[in-house]
């Protein structure tokens, strides 16, 4: 078990076995969840905007006036 102190602006240092564990380097984002009263911690994925931009580019076909007026009473 590591453990870590929080500071008075509420920020914590991440133990370098830790850190190391689930691979987080300088810059690199995590989120937070709780469950149960744990909280769980989790490195996330930079958003890729080229690949969300090249994605939404296949979806412009359902996104159309008649696609909107036919999904508006869902």
């Amino acid at each position: 078990m590591e453990i870590s102190k929080i500071s008075l602006k509420g920020q914590i240092t991440i133990p370098g076995k830790i850190r190391k564990a689930i691979g987080l380097k300088p810059g690199d984002m995590v989120s937070y969840s709780v469950e149960n009263g744990v909280i769980i911690m989790k490195r996330i994925e930079p958003f890729d905007s080229k690949f969300h931009a090249a994605l939404s580019e296949t979806m412009e076909e359902w996104n159309s006036p008649e696609d909107e007026e036919a999904f508006r009473d869902l």
